[in-house]
């Protein structure tokens, strides 16, 4: 993530390992903040929100986990 000062759509697909097609549809919903650089330019992506882009996917499958574990908490089998 550090090799991207400004990120393009190749260097964030690179990044989190995912296609073109994914990266356009974080981009389309928000998920991950964008600007695009001139009329029909290419889009960029600042360091910074990539990174935060990443914290927030790791906070959210902490949440999910909690809840997981939260979920089979009163079964006797599970907890020993």
């Amino acid at each position: 993530i550090a090799s991207c000062l400004v990120g393009s759509e190749m260097c964030i697909r690179d990044s989190l390992n995912i296609d073109l097609e994914q990266v356009r549809r974080l981009v389309d919903s928000n998920e991950l903040r964008a600007i695009q650089i001139g009329e029909g330019g290419a889009w960029r992506v600042e360091q910074q929100e990539l990174q935060q882009f990443v914290d927030d996917q790791y906070e959210r499958r902490h949440r999910e986990s909690l809840l997981e574990q939260a979920e089979f908490s009163d079964i006797p089998e599970l907890n020993g």
